[in-house]
């Protein structure tokens, strides 16, 4: 709504939901392994620090809009969820339990477990 310019008194809160949400879920992603009162938090914390950061870096050279803002806080946010994305695919070959009983069913075939 923000970068389209539209009218409504909704665009406020949603801007700044989206401000706020987005890094979050991004960084709770990322941080899959953490308790989730502890990584509650820090997302919270991240993002409110992306948001702040975003905002200093492009306020220093004076090319702060709020489209550009938003747009960067959105490109920040989907480079944390593809990162939290490559992960997963990387890692879902160990977490596959057929995968994993394929592999051990070779080795022993191979002899690899002889004495």
């Amino acid at each position: 709504m923000a970068l389209t310019g539209a009218q409504s008194p909704l665009r406020a809160p949603f801007v700044l939901f989206f401000l706020f949400a987005g890094p979050a879920g991004g960084l709770a992603a990322v941080l899959h392994r953490l308790d989730p009162a502890a990584r509650a938090a820090v997302a919270a914390t991240g993002a409110v620090a992306i948001d702040l950061l975003v905002a200093q870096s492009l306020s220093t050279p004076r090319i702060l809009t709020a489209g550009g803002g938003i747009a960067t806080v959105a490109a920040i946010t989907l480079l944390l969820f593809l990162w939290a994305l490559g992960r997963h695919i990387r890692n879902a070959e160990h977490t596959d339990p057929v995968d994993r009983l394929m592999k051990g069913i070779k080795k022993i075939r191979s002899g690899r477990f002889r004495t």
